[in-house]
């Protein structure tokens, strides 16, 4: 499955230009989707220097993208002048409700592997799975 990923409010906290601290379990989940087999793309408004930035940070977390800013890694962007990427899936805190949190994407999109009784043989803090949870019967 190909899924662009927005960076600011997505990843981390909105502070454009500068970057944000972490939204928490946002690296360890795509590095878990990247493991599962799907293309990430980051889908950004950062340009430039600030969209160098942002790439080089999450290579320092562990995640590289298949592509940055486009559809597919060489896209001609010139001939293709759209700014929507072609995904299946788009994980973006603007989305209608906002961003659910990362431990609920990764049940969402594997839940053959992430119900209740995996989520806490695999350590995820109780205070993280409450507010999962909790957001869930809501």
């Amino acid at each position: 499955m190909i899924i662009a990923v927005d960076f600011d409010g997505t990843l981390v906290e909105h502070r454009y230009p500068a970057i944000g601290k972490e939204i928490p379990y946002a690296f360890e989940t795509l590095k878990i989707l990247q493991q599962k087999g799907h293309k990430l793309i980051l889908w950004t408004y950062r340009t430039g220097d600030s969209l160098t930035e942002a790439v080089e940070y999450c290579k320092k977390k562990g995640v590289e993208f298949w592509a940055v800013n486009e559809s597919y890694p060489g896209e001609n962007r010139e001939k293709n002048r759209g700014r929507k990427i072609n995904a299946e899936i788009y994980i973006d805190d603007r989305n209608i409700g906002g961003l659910v949190s990362w431990t609920e994407i990764l049940q969402l999109l594997h839940p053959e592997d992430y119900d209740l009784e995996s989520l806490y043989k695999k350590n995820i803090k109780r205070n993280v799975l409450r507010r999962f949870f909790d957001r869930l019967r809501q």
